[in-house]
């Protein structure tokens, strides 16, 4: 007979193997599918003030990435933008569009 102990510790490994897989394939696919741009031939909507939006930080796993909100943006010579600044729970920061992965929430 299996002690209740080890039971627990195998179901404490699978539940933590799984929540890696999960964030692994999530940061992987549908974080880069949201991040993905477009040849510059094809229209895409330009980031505005109100949207939602991840700060990817390069050193740091999605789970650990910072929600902000756009507050201002700073349009190109070309009318698009590259450029903005986000509002975190603790502070304002200047960002290029590139760091960052707008979510599909309209407020």
């Amino acid at each position: 007979m299996v002690p209740d102990d080890l039971r627990h510790c195998d179901r404490w490994r699978l539940l933590t193997r799984m929540t890696q897989h999960f964030w692994k394939r999530w940061s992987s696919e549908y974080l880069t599918l949201l991040q993905s741009r477009s040849k510059w031939r094809i229209f895409q909507k330009n980031l505005d003030i109100g949207d939602l939006v991840l700060i990817k930080h390069d050193n740091s796993p999605p789970l650990q990435w910072k929600l902000g909100k756009v507050t201002e943006t700073f349009p190109g010579k070309d009318g698009k933008v590259r450029v903005v600044k986000v509002k975190t729970q603790t502070s304002e920061l200047v960002r290029p569009i590139a760091k960052l992965c707008p979510l599909p929430i309209d407020i």
